[in-house]
């Protein structure tokens, strides 16, 4: 049997981004945590760039020198600072804002300048911010006040005008038009009720955007917006499902696409015609999750990052014209053989209400009738889905003989609109329901043992398991709660102030929705659990305060056994490999011993 340890040495490479000559640069933690590093052709060891304990949150190539600029965060924290990587391997700090967080925005296509946003005025809300590609600190320029969740999407082809992102909520966002000369602002996304406007990009004229959008749909399609007149044409549908993550490049019109079929990733590579795109054949990459598109200056290669089940994250090189692919980074296995990892069985079962809900379901190699310990696996969000990605734990749990049950409850991004509102508010209880009936399918599987089901999840599924345990306490023989909110209250109290608003939409706010915010609370009831429980958390998280932990661990602790550990190097989730090596062997002990 293969100690957990061995499985969280796998490596993972992504986030890839080409320079001027053709470098391909990337996030890599090979040492522990995700640092930069580049190459020049597939195959090779890559240059380690950047050398620090902290990780790296991402990187980008300058379009006219063979320089980068790149994110850090300390701890966990979010509050990421911009730095400056030069050929020489000089490293030059851009910012010097410890408390403000940095959201980078994209180089000008002269490469003189980048621009970002920032809370730096008000912790509560972001502006925008351009500065020049060797000024540090004060230098930078505010060229806009905003009063919400703003993002930047870009300069505009001639450098003129930046694209500005602004979230209402996880699914209604604005799009503004920002002249950089007179700091006129324009919003160029006028609508009624809830429509999403996602991944915009200029078209190479600058005269329209491109987009994904449900305006038209209850799935997202990909649009092109004219700036001039409004129109808003739809130029592909996901035919059923939702298109998503545009990449285009401005000088060829060339751009690729991504349909996501029920969590597989599916591909369309293209250019822009006349009469919609022209399209180049289907690349040849392994089936999984791809994202992360970065063209090379020419446009006639793109740089994509792949996971799947039976694959460990990397970068992957793909031919625009003919979709042939080449892995250019060899992220180790740890020396696990690739065709040794399970693959799940994508299922589908009935609610409470008659709906279909749909789940991965994964068996170890060696089964036998009635005697299969499950854990059930819990994505975070809500607003977010579990796909086919590599997961060395999921590989973990398989390899010593647990089945694995991952459902996307309603309430999952990923299958329309419709259906990721059914747990809105008063009905998020309907989707802790959807957890229950997925253990009643369990029941019916043959090589289950119902006697040995555990619950696990992070973030939102933190919330979930400790939500399943207190809802149904008689299903479970375990559950193991990473960074999950106990409270709705104090976690919307406590959370980063930038983010409250955006929570508040989907929870119900502190203002007006108290009383609800207290009834689906998993403290308000948290006497039910009969369960042992494994509470994990960072001691810097900014999203879901180490707080919501504390008060689990005082409460329960009082009733059934409860383990917590707490990093106090760590945020939201755990990054670095040791901690995470720590925190899942100490969680494979715990299901060991309850499980």
């Amino acid at each position: 049997m293969r100690s957990i340890e061995r499985y969280l040495n796998i490596r993972s490479a992504y986030g890839a981004s080409f320079s001027p000559a053709g470098d391909l640069a990337f996030l890599f933690d090979a040492t522990g945590t995700p640092q930069v590093w580049s190459l020049s052709e597939p195959g090779r060891w890559p240059d380690q760039r950047t050398f620090s304990d902290e990780r790296v949150t991402a990187a980008a190539f300058s379009p006219e020198r063979e320089e980068l600029i790149f994110g850090m965060d300390e701890g966990g924290n979010e509050r990421a600072q911009l730095f400056r990587l030069a050929p020489d391997g000089e490293i030059q700090p851009l910012t010097d804002d410890p408390d403000t967080k940095h959201r980078w925005g994209g180089w000008s296509h002269d490469g003189e300048r980048f621009a970002f946003a920032a809370n730096r005025r008000d912790k509560s809300v972001f502006d925008v911010y351009t500065q020049g590609r060797t000024e540090t600190g004060d230098d930078a320029t505010r060229v806009h006040e905003g009063d919400g969740w703003l993002t930047v999407a870009g300069f505009s082809p001639s450098d003129d005008r930046l694209l500005v992102s602004e979230s209402q909520s996880s699914f209604d966002q604005n799009l503004y038009v920002l002249d950089l000369d007179t700091q006129e602002i324009d919003h160029v996304t006028p609508h009624d009720g809830d429509v999403r406007f996602l991944d915009p990009a200029w078209s190479p004229d600058g005269d329209a955007l491109y987009l994904v959008t449900d305006r038209e749909y209850d799935t997202l399609s990909l649009a092109r917006l004219d700036l001039g007149s409004g129109d808003l044409e739809i130029v592909a549908d996901g035919d059923g499902w939702n298109v998503e993550g545009i990449t285009l490049d401005e000088d060829t019109g060339r751009l690729v696409y991504a349909r996501n079929v029920d969590g597989y990733t599916d591909l369309t590579v293209g250019r822009l015609a006349d009469d919609g795109i022209e399209e180049f054949p289907t690349p040849d990459l392994p089936e999984g999750v791809a994202g992360g598109v970065a063209f090379d200056a020419d446009a006639e290669r793109f740089a994509v990052t792949v996971t799947g089940r039976r694959e460990n994250t990397n970068v992957h090189v793909v031919d625009v014209e003919t979709g042939e692919s080449e892995r250019w980074t060899n992220a180790s296995a740890a020396g696990l053989d690739r065709e040794s990892f399970r693959m799940p069985e994508l299922v589908r079962y009935e609610s409470f209400d008659g709906r279909e809900i749909p789940a991965f379901f994964s068996l170890p190699a060696d089964v036998e009738k009635g005697e299969t310990p499950v854990v059930v696996d819990i994505h975070g969000g809500p607003e977010s889905q579990r796909r086919p990605s590599f997961s060395p734990v999921t590989q973990y749990l398989l390899d010593v003989g647990y089945a694995v049950f991952e459902p996307n409850v309603r309430g999952s991004t990923g299958y329309g609109k419709a259906y990721t509102h059914l747990d809105d508010r008063d009905k998020r209880m309907d989707s802790v329901a959807d957890i229950e009936r997925g253990v009643a399918w369990l029941h019916e599987q043959p090589a289950v043992d119902p006697e040995r089901i555990a619950v696990m999840g992070g973030s939102y599924g933190g919330f979930m398991t400790l939500a399943s345990l207190t809802e149904y306490p008689d299903l479970w023989a375990a559950g193991v709660d990473i960074v999950g909110i106990a409270d709705f209250t104090t976690f919307l109290e406590n959370t980063g102030s930038w983010r409250r608003a955006l929570r508040e939409a989907e929870y119900g706010s502190l203002a007006d929705d108290r009383e609800l915010l207290e009834s689906i609370s998993p403290l308000t009831s948290i006497e039910r659990i009969d369960a042992p429980l494994f509470v994990l958390h960072g001691e810097n998280d900014p999203r879901v305060p180490v707080g919501e932990a504390e008060q689990v661990a005082a409460r329960v602790g009082e009733r059934v056994p409860v383990e917590t550990l707490i990093f106090d190097d760590e945020g939201h989730g755990i990054v670095k490999r040791d901690n995470r090596i720590e925190a899942y062997t100490a969680i494979a002990d715990f299901l060991a011993e309850h499980v």
